[in-house]
């Protein structure tokens, strides 16, 4: 990014002040993200759990629907609560409520279905694109910490903890609503994941960006094959030079580079866009946590895809627009 050229004196510069030009709907869209009502509906407490179990031979049905699991595991995520302590909430909201035939599933339950969960993508994504335009989609990646002491504790005490991280990938489109997440063990190279990504976008796409560690030619080939109108705009990395056997968008972005230089090529071909990646990653450490919960990879998996389908709710209900 520009700053990155600034970095010896950008100390000298003052810190950006944004002011909002939708701050009365903001302001109300971000009461509205404290509700129950927005995670557990009238549906969904009409369909809390079925009123008759099948026996086939092979073990009883399940008693509560997915539905059901989804809305108790949104509202653990949303007030960071461990699933006993959700339990504990939601059986005295539903107290409250004069529902004393309805009663959260156990604890234990929570955490043995959130694995077989139908989730591979986010929930809660926006179809209809606004004003008719062509979505804008933006690809990066993040750690998520499984387990290790704290900054703080390892600088006071000069130690250094073991910890351990998956890695978060993450496909944002314009309007900042999360089409595609992937979570992977630390060793998975962002450049494997995004056939995945693209399999999962639901969206018409023209404009692809991502930083220099997606510049390879599987990647081009890959997101050449999903969406073969789409501009890729991906810097070169330090070390590529010309050759025939590279793809020809990729040849084009670095001819870009050498003939523009760097701010001028990010500036022609829109770079900026990937701006959004970047805020998803800061929103999703800032509102879900920068923690994994859950201790098996699949079970986590579904968790961030619970966690990024919370941020594509709080979309919906209204973003900052600042100036």
């Amino acid at each position: 990014m520009p700053y990155k050229h600034n970095d010896r004196k950008r100390h000298h510069f003052k810190k950006h002040t944004y002011a909002l030009n939708n701050y009365r709907e903001y302001n109300q869209a971000l009461r509205q993200r404290g509700r129950f009502d927005i995670w557990i509906s009238e549906e969904i407490i009409h369909n809390w759990h079925h009123d008759e179990r099948v026996y086939d031979g092979t073990g009883s049905s399940v008693k509560y629907p997915d539905s059901t699991i989804e809305a108790c595991h949104y509202i653990r995520l949303v007030y960071k609560l461990p699933l006993r302590q959700a339990q504990g909430l939601i059986d005295n909201l539903l107290m409250k409520l004069g529902m004393d035939n309805l009663q959260c599933p156990d604890y234990t339950l929570l955490s043995k279905r959130l694995k077989p969960l139908n989730l591979t993508a986010p929930r809660f994504r926006k179809h209809e694109k606004s004003d008719d335009k062509i979505a804008a989609i933006a690809i990066d990646s993040t750690g998520l910490k499984r387990f290790g002491k704290d900054e703080w504790h390892q600088e006071k005490h000069k130690v250094n903890a073991k910890r351990s991280c998956r890695k978060a990938h993450f496909a944002v489109d314009e309007s900042h609503f999360i089409q595609g997440a992937v979570l992977t063990d630390k060793n998975t190279m962002d450049d494997q994941v995004v056939g995945t990504l693209c399999q999962s976008i639901i969206t018409d796409v023209e404009h692809v960006s991502a930083d220099k560690m997606y510049d390879t030619n599987a990647v081009y080939q890959t997101l050449e094959e999903h969406f073969p109108e789409a501009e890729i705009v991906i810097p070169p990395k330090d070390n590529t030079f010309a050759d025939e056997v590279h793809h020809p968008k990729r040849m084009s972005n670095l001819i870009g580079c050498f003939a523009l230089g760097i701010i001028g090529w990010q500036s022609v071909r829109q770079y900026g866009k990937r701006n959004v990646s970047e805020t998803a990653m800061q929103r999703y450490k800032k509102i879900i946590g920068n923690t994994l919960h859950s201790r098996k990879i699949e079970n986590q998996s579904k968790e961030m895809l619970l966690g990024c389908s919370i941020l594509n709710r709080f979309t919906l209900l209204g973003m900052p627009n600042s100036y």
